[in-house]
């Protein structure tokens, strides 16, 4: 989902390597265009997709993508029935083609905003949790104090948010822990992971317990909390999205660890109830993660500042 305000596998690539691959694509010839097409080609997985995404026609994409490939010495994509899929070439050389990209229209927004500040903006990546809950007040609250920053917010899940931000797609994220050296991140505000219900359980190996998709970190931590504490859940059911599960639960189709922000009002109308659960409430703070060993630009900065500030607290109190 993309909220604008005022207008995949993760992949650690050095500056180094970025270095190294820009003087490859001055070597071989490689241009913007044909990365372009080949990058919407990763995205959409048709070259109609991809066609109809940079307003341009199916040739011209099959054409770029083509001498992408002459210009590497390997195909990249290869007929799969009626249509395409990536070698594993493509699938090798896709990661390095949006850190590119990304760098590319980083570099752009930087000289952009040194000429005119005025035209400021901030790309952020939010996981679910704190992309629902905690990034509205706060994006309300800093456009308050700077109304010509253009603010865009993109929810998706800890996989895609720390891609995002690794590829220079977004220019910070908001989730948890960083997971490694390629990106650093910095606490901002506490969050406690619950377990919640419609009603307690006899016994939490008795009931169902529902998890977020594949890449969530909500669910990857539920899943170590289980095995932790020796919890052998009856049935386990997976739901898509924070609405969803809350939605189920309230229907009484079983229990969930979720965040306190997200379920603070129900909990208030006895919507939900609390479980007692073994080890909870789970402390894990929100992070705000930004790329290592680069500087981020100054309204990027100015941001990061922000999210630390007592006016970004006021502003998740008040809306709680």
């Amino acid at each position: 989902m993309l909220y604008v305000w005022g207008e995949r596998v993760i992949w650690s690539i050095d500056m180094d390597t970025i270095m190294c691959l820009s003087s490859m694509i001055m070597r071989v010839a490689v241009t913007l265009t044909q990365l372009q097409a080949f990058a919407a080609v990763v995205r959409t997985g048709t070259v109609h997709g991809a066609a109809r995404q940079l307003f341009v026609t199916q040739p011209s994409v099959s054409a770029a993508v083509a001498a992408l490939s002459r210009q590497l010495g390997v195909e990249l994509v290869e007929r799969d029935g009626r249509g395409i899929r990536l070698t594993e070439a493509g699938l090798t050389f896709a990661p390095y083609a949006a850190q590119v990209l990304g760098l590319l229209d980083e570099a752009r927004r930087a000289a952009q905003e040194a000429a005119s500040p005025q035209l400021a903006r901030v790309r952020i990546a939010a996981v679910n949790t704190a992309g629902e809950y905690l990034m509205p007040p706060l994006i309300q609250a800093y456009r308050a104090l700077h109304p010509g920053v253009e603010i865009l917010l993109e929810i998706a899940n800890r996989r895609t948010v720390l891609e995002r931000v690794t590829s220079h797609q977004a220019d910070l994220g908001i989730g948890g822990r960083p997971p490694g050296r390629e990106l650093s991140g910095r606490p901002f505000l506490d969050n406690e992971l619950i377990v919640v219900g419609r009603e307690r359980p006899a016994a939490l190996g008795d009931a169902t317990w529902l998890l977020r998709e594949e890449g969530s970190g909500t669910r990857a931590t539920t899943e170590r909390y289980l095995e932790e504490h020796g919890i052998e859940p009856r049935e386990i059911l997976t739901l898509g999205s924070n609405g969803a599960v809350k939605q189920a639960v309230s229907l009484g189709l079983g229990i969930t660890l979720i965040s306190a922000h997200a379920v603070r009002r129900e909990l208030r109308e006895g919507l939900l109830v609390h479980v007692p659960a073994p080890g909870t409430p789970l402390r894990r703070p929100w992070y705000s993660l930004v790329r290592s060993g680069v500087e981020p630009r100054p309204a990027v900065r100015e941001f990061l500042a922000f999210l630390a500030s007592v006016e970004a607290r006021k502003a998740i109190e008040d809306s709680l």
